[in-house]
């Protein structure tokens, strides 16, 4: 087995950082700081992000092979079978710029006037229906017991609509019209098979949204004041990562004293 290599770099270059002619407002940096301001300050301001966690590989294998599926009904631009099975009258959504649109380093964007920031986001897909609306659609898999119907109130699931909200604004200030519905494709893995015989099996399920937009200008209002103001912000309520920094912090701080005496 090949050695591994930390490849950490707590020190981005500046063209990424706030200011520098690479950094966009990407919609899961709009989610940092709704965790943790001071973490959103760190990483964007002074370019140093929260350890990264290791890839959910299965879940970007079935996001893969749920954009390959329904790329086959947009060829044919027909409905999907979970449209139908949910009552949908649409189809996958048919443009040039869908490849654009789906890749994490361009997404779709729009330059906001009264902040000056470029906000971005990269979508899992998009539907249209007879009204000629777009429909945001997001791909999620996980593997619980019970049949996955609607959301809870977890701070995932929360984020979950709130990342839709930020797709819907985000065409709809490109000038498109779009639903104040979205829908959440969500694949549950099978885990009380007698075997695994080489085939994990899912229920897909489809999950409606209602999606507000009208907490993003505010939003992006204090993401620019807390970018631009001149000390750090205080600490998210149920950020792990600060108290860890602070805790750690002051331990090393105390040996090092100790060590200076």
């Amino acid at each position: 087995m090949a050695e591994y290599i930390n490849r950490y770099n707590p020190n981005r270059g500046s063209d990424w950082n706030y200011g520098g002619s690479k950094w966009r407002l990407s919609r899961s940096k709009i989610d940092l700081f709704h965790e943790c301001p001071r973490c959103f300050y760190i990483d964007n301001k002074l370019g140093t992000k929260r350890p990264s966690f290791p890839s959910f590989n299965l879940n970007i294998a079935v996001d893969t092979l749920f954009k390959n599926e329904f790329d086959t009904y947009r060829k044919k631009q027909t409905s999907h079978p979970i449209m139908s099975e949910y009552d949908i009258e649409a189809v996958p959504y048919s443009h040039p710029d869908l490849d654009k649109w789906r890749d994490n380093f361009v997404g779709i964007e729009y330059h906001d006037k009264e902040t000056g920031l470029v906000v971005s986001g990269a979508i899992d897909d998009v539907w249209v229906n007879k009204g000629g609306e777009l429909i945001v659609v997001d791909y999620k898999s996980t593997s619980k017991e019970s049949r996955i119907e609607k959301l809870g109130d977890s701070p995932w699931e929360t984020q979950y609509v709130r990342q839709l909200g930020v797709y819907k604004w985000l065409f709809e200030q490109n000038g498109y019209k779009v639903s104040d519905t979205g829908y959440l494709v969500y694949a549950n893995g099978i885990a009380n098979k007698e075997a695994f015989a080489n085939k994990l099996e899912f229920e897909t399920t489809l999950i409606s949204c209602s999606l507000d937009i009208s907490w993003i200008p505010d939003t992006l209002s204090d993401i620019k004041n807390v970018l631009e103001a001149s000390d750090f912000p205080a600490v998210g309520q149920f950020c792990e990562f600060c108290p860890y920094r602070e805790a750690a912090g002051k331990k090393l701080l105390a040996i090092h004293n100790g060590k200076q005496k």
